[in-house]
């Protein structure tokens, strides 16, 4: 039965593994767990981009399901989907994600559609610092509690708020959208982009950390006291 609930193809970076947006997720992973046990030595040691589509993934659900692949030597890094609840959970397990449709061969929506049992969510929130190498992809808005480190970066179609120090990169409006704003606690961010306006910020290490906002303004960003 899993030919039709999973399917599996090489990719540059491993395996993507596709899995059904409506089966039930319990016969979706005993049928992923029989594939992988069927040709184990063909697995063992791969790096796993999954692909959930437009189903929402649960953070448990997800936990489960990279519990179950580790267990067989087996990484999960990447999570591709079209649901917010799902990046959510990837990210809260230090996953990257991407929009579903970023891979040769699928569609790419550039904007996600919203799933009826999530009304109302319209981005990420992410209750943690950003480590340098850290990504994090929206077609919504982005909040992080926490700093976002140099080396670390946040692309988002809407607005980005940080609880916190931002030092790393920030694109905001990334679809277009000059109305996006940039907000944090401590605004010093190795490099800033609202739609297609870019801005670093100066070397002034003499400012005390203040909350500020950034926004475009005849066609430059300009940064003020955020209030």
């Amino acid at each position: 039965m899993h030919g039709s609930t999973v399917a599996i193809k090489g990719i540059k970076d491993g395996l993507l593994i596709s899995l059904s947006p409506t089966e039930e997720w319990g016969v979706i992973t005993a049928d992923l767990a029989a594939r992988i046990d069927e040709q184990i030595a063909f697995f063992a040691g791969a790096r796993i981009t999954i692909d959930v589509g437009q189903r929402p993934v649960s953070r448990h659900e997800l936990g489960s399901l990279k519990a179950l692949l580790e267990r067989r030597g087996l990484t999960l890094t990447t999570v591709l989907s079209e649901s917010h609840t799902t990046v959510d959970a990837a990210q809260s397990l230090d996953l990257r994600t991407n929009i579903a449709g970023a891979l040769p061969g699928r569609e790419r929506n550039d904007t996600l559609p919203i799933n009826p049992e999530e009304a109302g969510t319209v981005g990420v929130m992410i209750r943690r610092t950003l480590r340098s190498g850290r990504t994090v992809h929206s077609a919504g808005h982005v909040v992080v509690l926490g700093d976002v480190n140099p080396g670390a970066e946040i692309i988002a179609a809407g607005d980005v708020i940080v609880w916190g120090r931002l030092r790393g990169n920030v694109h905001a409006g990334a679809y277009g959208d000059e109305g996006a704003i940039v907000c944090a606690l401590d605004m010093i961010p190795t490099q800033l982009r609202i739609a297609g306006v870019f801005s670093t910020s100066p070397d002034d290490k003499r400012r005390k950390p203040r909350p500020e906002v950034a926004l475009i303004r005849d066609g430059q960003i300009v940064v003020e006291a955020w209030s």
